[in-house]
């Protein structure tokens, strides 16, 4: 059983940044690399899931 990430962005950068999309009640920014075995990053702070496009199935 897997517990599914609160937001999945589809992003087209290996290299991207979050910083909970709150403003003020987010997290501070953080830069992620999406690495190529997986293509697709988890942010350590609001799990955001970040999946490279084009790699949307093998990241479920």
């Amino acid at each position: 059983m897997s517990i599914e990430a609160p937001e999945t962005k589809i992003v087209e950068s290996r290299r991207v940044a979050c910083d909970g999309g709150e403003g003020a009640l987010g997290h501070p920014r953080v830069w992620l690399y999406i690495p190529e075995r997986t293509n697709f990053v988890e942010c350590g702070y609001c799990d955001a899931k970040f999946v490279l496009k084009g790699h949307e199935e093998g990241a479920a």
